[in-house]
């Protein structure tokens, strides 16, 4: 081990910025524990549904916003591919070029997903699973895929948005949220809230983090300042917004719910990001004098190297381990695992899950991560895979 954690910090660049690799590590490892822990599997009569602990726990809201860190990767992204593209401009790389390279990084790992996925479904259908129980695994399997989908379509805009302002996304958020919330134009957003509205609300939202560290590349938006400026703003209007503006408490899709903040973003869910951004930018200095020491740089090197692996990969860990302790106990469901999430003894439970769920998962990275660490010939291997070089 103290060899491995020795060659990791022996290869890695004299002048990367370690702190953006552990922002990233830290939102994938919240974006996957709290997967997990609003997450349920609901074993009935046969069937299988899914639901969640803040559907049935409300006052649970709160954990939403310790563990929903979407807006860091789209900071860090933003800052990390405007510096590339910079970069690969001033190095003479085609744009098309430049977009391959980091496309790929995101989409050849999700080959293996739909691939294995595509299989088991046909399999689960063959021995007899309900129609709807095989619908709600793929779903949840797949579901987290919106995200490439959008991050993809913003570095491929980076030439055009890296240099537009976040208030003016912010500002389309706002008009749209009126559109939809506000009772302006009833008739207008009644036709206009399942389509074009909905995908102007995603790109901007997300818009607004991705354009915060374009900024950040540039030389903006920096500073303890700059930091604190945006974790109070930010945190202030989400607790308005929520506290006196009718939006939800959750910060996280709740299934049934007749209201989402992420789907699409909503004015709360982006100014809680905001909050993000600027606690992800106060973080930088003590992130960087911790990974001074090579064994915590080794962690998160590592993190980031199956970064994708493990986000595609993290609900199918909790699946494998419902479904096997399902086999192994003659179909009697286990609380935290297979029943309805409606008290402290199936949150208690489910925390104690969570290392098994963390097990498999290491499984599935094991598995599957080949596929995420095949590259480009030219391409260094330490890169790693969400945001390249930074």
């Amino acid at each position: 081990m103290r060899d491995l954690v020795a060659r990791i910090d022996a290869a890695t660049p004299v002048g990367r910025d370690r702190a953006l690799d552990a922002l990233r590590a830290l939102a994938i490892l919240g974006v996957v524990a709290g997967h997990w822990m609003v997450t349920a599997l609901v074993v009935e009569s046969g069937s299988v549904r899914v639901t969640s602990p803040l559907r049935h726990l409300p006052e649970l809201a709160p954990l939403s916003w310790v563990f929903q860190a979407l807006a860091v990767f789209f900071l860090v992204g933003g800052l990390v591919a405007a510096r590339s593209h910079l970069r690969a401009r001033t190095e003479g790389v085609p744009y098309g070029r430049w977009l391959a390279g980091r496309v790929a990084r995101l989409f050849r790992p999700a080959v293996a997903v739909l691939t294995v996925w595509t299989g088991a479904a046909l399999v689960m259908l063959a021995v007899g699973a309900r129609l709807e129980s095989v619908q709600a695994l793929v779903k949840l399997v797949l579901s987290p895929m919106w995200f490439l989908l959008v991050f993809a379509a913003l570095t491929a805009a980076t030439p055009l948005v890296s240099r537009v302002h976040p208030a003016w996304p912010l500002a389309v958020v706002v008009c749209a949220d009126l559109v939809r919330y506000g009772g302006l134009a009833e008739g207008l957003a009644g036709g206009l809230v399942g389509g074009p509205l909905w995908w102007v609300s995603v790109a901007a939202g997300w818009l607004v983090p991705y354009c915060l560290g374009a900024a950040w590349a540039r030389g903006r938006m920096q500073g303890r300042a700059t930091g604190w400026a945006l974790l109070l703003g930010g945190g202030a209007a989400a607790v308005a917004l929520v506290g006196w503006g009718g939006y939800p408490a959750a910060m996280v899709g709740v299934p049934g719910a007749p209201l989402s903040n992420l789907d699409p973003p909503s004015l709360a869910a982006v100014t809680f990001g905001l909050a993000q951004s600027g606690a992800a930018l106060l973080l930088l200095g003590p992130l960087r004098r911790l990974l001074r020491r090579p064994a915590a740089w080794a962690a998160v090197a590592l993190a980031n190297l199956a970064a994708m692996t493990i986000f595609l990969w993290h609900q199918t860990a909790l699946i494998a381990v419902s479904a096997i302790a399902l086999f192994a106990t003659d179909s009697s469901p286990l609380t935290g695992l297979h029943t309805v999430p409606d008290g402290p003894g199936w949150v208690l439970a489910r925390a104690a899950w969570l290392p098994v769920f963390a097990v498999a998962l290491l499984v599935c990275c094991a598995a599957f991560h080949a596929h995420e660490r095949v590259r480009p010939p030219a391409e260094p291997v330490a890169r790693p895979p969400l945001a390249g070089s930074s």
